[in-house]
């Protein structure tokens, strides 16, 4: 963790358990540190948005020095063309966005700087959906992280174990399923590989792999399969407390999720219920747009599209979760 001293804290950013953010107050100035790279950092917007009430309105300066997109942060043509490339993104204007994006790769400075831009350009094609060139653009980056396994291990390991389950989320929402597994179980085999002193448990990746394969089973319509993998994360989380503590909220997102796809409708209504009344979750896009389809699947289209709307609205992240939400929450309002 960088920065000065103080009392620390860990949140995830919004829907987004792939993620970790190292919440920092400051003896004299609170401040949240992202410590990552692309969109890592980018999620510290998520993070304050999602953390609880009292701690959001204490945060008064977001660090995120590797894109400077920072509140407050010098500003840079490289900084400015990033801003508008995730501007076009979320608008729906990916190929204009990915021309800016190309262009920064092709002039960063460095090869951390490089990898950022690279995991940038696979937002944007998440944005579209398309998996393959998301995966192509991921992969890079772990390329990078593995030339740092030698100087910071721990987290190049990290790193490299998040930039493939982060490339397995585009694929599952695009409905790539067996690529998402070939990633998630990347991921897992990457992230276990961190050396000690450990900053993240084996069973963190255990757990994930897990989540991830339930919702696979779901996707693929094999219920019994899904259920198994819900029992799996449910023990994992119990043998882990220390884990669980941080990682239990995103439970129920897997048995709504599901739920959903194997049509127990009023199981997956309740639990993203659940999820949305937790402070951290309320402005999660992607929870909203599921709850949204478990509406609209139940035949409740007024519910469903002010639902779509919400998630429409907080979509404007540039990582997996807004980029699936904003265009699909787009193409159903735009439906009559």
């Amino acid at each position: 963790m960088r920065g000065g001293t103080g009392v620390a804290r860990q949140h995830r950013a919004a829907g987004y358990p792939e993620i970790e953010l190292n919440a920092v107050i400051a003896a004299d100035r609170p401040f949240l540190l992202c410590e990552g790279s692309g969109d890592t950092m980018r999620s510290c917007v998520d993070a304050v948005i999602a953390a609880p009430r009292s701690f959001a309105a204490s945060l008064i300066l977001v660090v995120l020095p590797a894109l400077g997109l920072a509140q407050g942060a010098p500003r840079t043509p490289r900084a400015d063309s990033l801003r508008e490339a995730v501007r076009l993104d979320v608008d729906g204007s990916t190929a204009r966005a990915r021309e800016i994006l190309s262009s920064l790769v092709a002039s960063a400075p460095d090869a951390r700087a490089r990898a950022d831009a690279q995991r940038a350009t696979a937002m944007s094609y998440a944005f579209d959906g398309d998996c393959a060139n998301a995966t192509r653009q991921e992969e890079m980056v772990i390329a990078y992280w593995a030339t740092r396994e030698a100087a910071e291990p721990q987290n190049a390991f990290y790193q490299e174990g998040e930039m493939a389950n982060e490339a397995a989320r585009v694929c599952i929402d695009a409905g790539a399923l067996d690529i998402a597994e070939r990633y998630y179980r990347l991921g897992t085999e990457l992230g276990v590989k961190e050396p000690d002193p450990r900053t993240h448990p084996a069973s963190l990746w255990q757990y994930r792999l897990q989540h991830a394969l339930g919702r696979l089973a779901a996707r693929r319509g094999d219920a019994a399969e899904a259920q198994r993998h819900v029992a799996e994360a449910r023990r994992i989380l119990d043998a882990d407390p220390a884990m669980a503590a941080a990682q239990e909220r995103f439970f129920p997102y897997l048995v709504g999720y599901v739920a959903l796809y194997t049509n127990d409708l009023p199981t997956a209504e309740a639990s993203f219920t659940m999820m949305l009344s937790l402070p951290q979750n309320q402005n999660d896009p992607f929870m909203h747009g599921l709850l949204a389809m478990t509406w609209e699947k139940m035949g409740q289209g007024g519910r469903a599209t002010e639902e779509y709307r919400k998630a429409y609205d907080l979509a404007t992240a540039h990582n997996p979760p807004a980029a699936f939400a904003r265009p699909f929450a787009r193409r159903k309002l735009a439906s009559p």
